[in-house]
């Protein structure tokens, strides 16, 4: 064949084939928050677009698809728009900002960070090309963005009292008689509010209370996976029988601790179970080979195939297509949030293997994310912290290390994290920020985030360390943390979180001691049976003599011939307890006595 004929040939054949697909428009997204961000802006007279998102949301990927392969709005992001895109769950102190704003959220800010607009969820192309251009022509802020309240002055007893009262009210309200659960809208298992409904169980023998939990308990394991075990985010449907297939840490850890204290409390099988499953999961899916902890699972294999299709397959099928994405950020937080949970298991079923693997994080995350002075990074590169989210949830873990171990060490890592937490993030008007304002901050980050669930866990946790130690700095800790929820929290709004916050700052914690030393069996024994006890807030302490005074002073046992334990409430303690069946009956008789 000559030349001339191939390059005819070549031609009709290109002629004959489809032409290429034009480029899906590129968007030059930041992947880094900063006040870098704003500078830029101003210098180049564009808007901040802040595009946040989680690894695991479906809706997220849904809007990156859709939204912003758009020719139409990657035009007009490209003409007057700085684009940033933040996975939330890398930056808690954003997260913390927007958190009300659902992933995801698009927040518009002009250059000199003043808000312009904030939306939640997905948005389709159409819509968002129309609010694009509309900022351009006017950029005034929108009715999404409103002046935060001014906080409260300081309140009167009488006016704390009438907040607590509608509080109470709303937890009231909010109750789903006929499907359990709080609210009308998606259903999963809100950690403070079952943390309250089981001290209302303790506290005032609520049978109410009790069924309340129950129901709940029992509707939420309809989104429990039943294949790879774990717990899905939320039902989308009131009736539990929808669920939103991602699976993240927060929700595995919190859901363990509440099945193992269910477990606890009403010897039901299906509890125990499915604290098994959840304890499975996180161990065989959410760890690492070094022993720390990842962050979510995706809900989808992939664009083709959603969860709806992918979850109703068994376990053969499942593997055959793949594994949904999992987030292998290994982040302090949730490191945090896990050992606790793991602590917890432990305690109610002598799962040793939990206790190990809590163990083990523990030292993983020490070992490779702390800070001087007893704070801790969130990631092993943390530009935008240190967060507040990442040494509060290791002073918790730390405390509940303590409690299962006995072990010393971790109750002074617990004194060194509320003191970092103290150094830095301690707001002189009160509470305690989600992460100090960075230098050159501007606009509305110049007043850093602080948030009422953040502070209300501050207090619980100054408050438990100052039951284990004494120390009087951690009571007044905790009333600062209280000085802006009292502020700050919306009494329409439910807060179970600060009635919690409350409940344990009025009283003394359900509090057993065993006496006799580590290595003696019948001290081991009793350690065990104190640790199953059905509460949440709960002292432990184990005093072996050779190690000297217990970490609170004022606290002194006699010293017997044989392992004992004493169970002390508000305001008695008890006669020396010899037998670890005798622990329960005589802590219960000491509450209703």
């Amino acid at each position: 064949m000559t030349a001339p004929r191939i390059v005819l040939l070549l031609a009709l054949l290109a002629w004959a084939l489809p032409a290429p697909a034009a480029p899906e428009p590129q968007i030059p997204w930041h992947r880094e928050w900063s006040p870098a961000v704003f500078a830029q802006a101003a210098r180049e007279h564009r808007f901040v677009l802040l595009d946040l998102h989680a690894v695991w949301c479906h809706w997220c990927h849904v809007m990156d698809e859709k939204t912003y392969s758009n020719p139409a709005v990657a035009a007009l992001i490209g003409k007057r728009y700085l684009p940033v895109s933040v996975d939330a769950d890398s930056d808690p102190a954003l997260a913390s900002r927007y958190g009300d704003w659902g992933w995801p959220a698009t927040i518009v800010l002009a250059a000199d960070g003043t808000e312009i607009v904030k939306r939640r969820g997905f948005i389709p192309p159409e819509q968002m090309a129309s609010l694009l251009q509309a900022i351009i022509d006017d950029p005034t802020p929108g009715p999404s963005v409103q002046k935060p309240p001014p906080l409260a002055a300081p309140a009167g007893s009488a006016a704390l009292a009438a907040q607590r009262a509608a509080f109470r009210k709303a937890y009231e309200d909010a109750y789903d008689s006929r499907y359990g659960g709080w609210g009308s809208g998606q259903k999963f298992i809100d950690a403070p509010t079952m943390e309250y409904t089981f001290a209302l169980v303790i506290d005032q023998r609520d049978a109410q209370a009790e069924q309340r939990a129950r129901q709940t308990l029992d509707a939420n394991l309809k989104i429990l996976d039943p294949v790879w075990g774990g717990v899905f985010q939320y039902s989308e449907s009131i009736d539990w029988a929808s669920p939103h297939f991602e699976k993240l840490m927060a929700f595995q850890a919190d859901d363990l601790r509440l099945y193992s204290e269910a477990y606890a409390r009403w010897r039901d099988p299906s509890y125990l179970a499915a604290a098994t499953e959840l304890e499975r999961y996180m161990v065989t899916s959410l760890r690492s080979p070094d022993g720390a902890f990842y962050v979510s699972q995706d809900a989808d294999l992939s664009t083709s195939v959603g969860g709806h299709q992918y979850y109703a397959l068994d376990d053969t099928a499942r593997r055959r297509l793949g594994t949904p994405r999992i987030d292998s950020h290994q982040y302090a937080r949730e490191n945090g949030w896990a050992i606790r949970a793991l602590c917890k298991d432990s305690d109610v079923t002598g799962n040793t293997d939990a206790l190990a693997a809590a163990r083990r994080a523990a030292d993983w995350v020490l070992a490779r994310r702390a800070l001087p002075g007893g704070g801790f990074r969130h990631d092993e590169k943390d530009p935008g912290g240190p967060f507040l989210d990442d040494t509060l949830a290791m002073g918790e873990a730390f405390v509940a290390l303590y409690r299962s171990t006995g072990e010393r060490r971790w109750l002074t890592a617990a004194h060194d994290s509320m003191d970092f937490l103290d150094r830095q993030f301690r707001d002189p008007r009160g509470g305690y920020r989600s992460a100090p304002a960075p230098a050159h901050a501007v606009g509305v980050f110049r007043e850093p985030a602080r948030t009422v669930e953040q502070n209300a866990q501050v207090a619980r946790f100054a408050n438990l360390l100052n039951r284990y130690t004494a120390d009087q700095r951690y009571a007044r800790d905790a009333v600062h943390a209280m000085k802006f929820v009292n502020s700050a929290a919306a009494p329409a709004q439910l807060h179970t979180d600060v009635l919690e916050a409350d409940r344990e700052l009025a009283n003394a914690p359900i509090h057993i001691t065993v006496v006799g030393g580590k290595q003696d069996p019948a001290s081991q024994a009793l350690h065990a049976a104190a640790l199953r006890f059905p509460a949440g807030y709960l002292q432990v302490d184990w005093w072996d003599k050779s190690e000297g005074p217990l970490p609170n002073p004022e606290i002194q046992y006699p010293q017997l011939r044989r392992a004992a334990a004493f169970a002390c409430t508000q305001s008695t303690c008890s006669n020396p307890v010899y037998e670890p069946d005798g622990i329960a009956a005589t802590v219960t008789a000491a509450l209703y006595q």
